[in-house]
């Protein structure tokens, strides 16, 4: 990240107040304590339950509350808007935020269909003065980016293969409630939109373009319960896929939210000419690396001689964790706004990602390009 952090304050909103809402709000109340310029204004947080918005705006530091997101749009205050809300409702707010003219930082996915996420970003596209960024948060983890400075610097050689997992079990229970999460009308893709998005955000910045796929998608659990009875999933529980990277490397890919026993199993090795590589986010503070002619795989610890660690903790070995990746993003976002040059994936590089996780859902199979995948809707 090059250029450095304005000394003038941005005014910010906040929409929505669940778990990745209160992430945004730890993340911009701690970016200039932690890298330095402007401390942030916290204008306004929004939410579709007033009480909630009221409640919590003070507790979060921000100055007003409300619960019509179009108000935030019309503030003249509001420089950038953090969107953390159901996927249905990305694509509506993200458009408003870009016509009103503000910054956006959005979590993924960017919308339900790659129909919307393309007309996001030619909508970016058509203002350029705008900084977007997507919340894939674990690409600014210190020993990922350590991982991504060896592959780049050629320390694996000519990389052969990709194999990456990102499992959970948040909803291997058949009696979890049915919810928006399950239905193509509120939630779009299922675990590939939720989860897999992130292992392809990885593999991509790792392993460069994919030039095709084929995938196979699975719902385990068809119905779920609700007040007004059993309600059938309309969205997928797990993915697998076998791809092959622009670079003629190839990869598999797996994700599944009925895994049992995982809570964030995003890990992923790289085998290249030169050695290999390991990574997994439940040892978020560790890595593995074999060069050739070693033994075996060397573990090497996050410390401060890794990216942005040190910003945090002077000392190695001292865990760094989930919440420190956002406020990193944080730092990003604002640097660009400031004039940096790079804080991706923006809307642009998003659509990559999308085009990659709908072709794996549609793919029942069948080999996909991806160029293909872009005429979709």
């Amino acid at each position: 990240m090059t250029g450095t952090l304005s000394q003038k304050p941005l005014g910010v909103a906040l929409i929505g107040t669940g778990f990745m809402g209160k992430c945004h709000a730890m993340a911009w109340n701690n970016v200039a304590t932690v890298f330095g310029g402007a401390r942030p204004r916290l204008e306004l947080l929004c939410d579709a339950d007033p009480d909630a918005a009221a409640r919590l705006a003070p507790q979060w530091g921000f100055a007003r509350a409300t619960s019509d997101w179009r108000e935030v749009m019309a503030d003249p205050r509001v420089d950038v808007v953090s969107i953390t809300v159901p996927n249905g409702l990305h694509y509506p707010m993200a458009m408003a935020a870009l016509a009103a003219g503000k910054h956006i930082w959005l979590e993924k996915p960017m919308a339900l269909t790659l129909q919307d996420a393309r007309a996001m970003a030619e909508m970016a596209a058509a203002h350029p003065q705008q900084v977007t960024i997507l919340g894939y948060n674990y690409l600014r983890s210190p020993a990922v980016q350590a991982i991504r400075a060896l592959v780049d610097a050629g320390a694996l050689g000519q990389l052969h293969t990709f194999r990456g997992v990102y499992d959970e079990d948040y909803a291997a229970d058949p009696d979890l409630p049915w919810s928006w999460r399950h239905t193509l009308q509120g939630g779009g893709l299922g675990v590939l939109g939720d989860l897999g998005c992130h292992l392809v955000s990885l593999m991509v910045a790792l392993m460069g373009s994919v030039a095709g796929l084929s995938a196979r998608t699975h719902i385990a659990i068809a119905e779920r319960p609700s007040p007004e009875g059993m309600k059938a999933v309309e969205n997928e529980d797990s993915a697998m896929a076998v791809l092959r990277f622009a670079s003629g490397a190839q990869g598999s890919f797996a994700t599944s939210r009925v895994a049992r026993g995982r809570k964030c199993h995003l890990s992923f090795e790289i085998h290249g000419s030169l050695g290999a590589l390991r990574f997994d986010q439940e040892h978020m503070n560790e890595f593995w690396l074999h060069r050739q002619g070693e033994a075996g795989f060397v573990r090497h610890l996050t410390g401060p001689e890794q990216p942005d660690f040190a910003a945090f903790c002077p000392a190695p070995g001292y865990n760094f964790g989930f919440n420190e990746q956002k406020v990193i993003e944080a730092r990003d976002l604002v640097a660009c706004i400031g004039g940096a040059s790079a804080c991706g994936p923006d809307f642009a590089q998003g659509l990559v990602i999308e085009e990659i996780i709908h072709a794996m859902a549609r793919s029942n199979g069948t080999w996909r390009d991806i160029q293909e995948a872009r005429s979709l809707s």
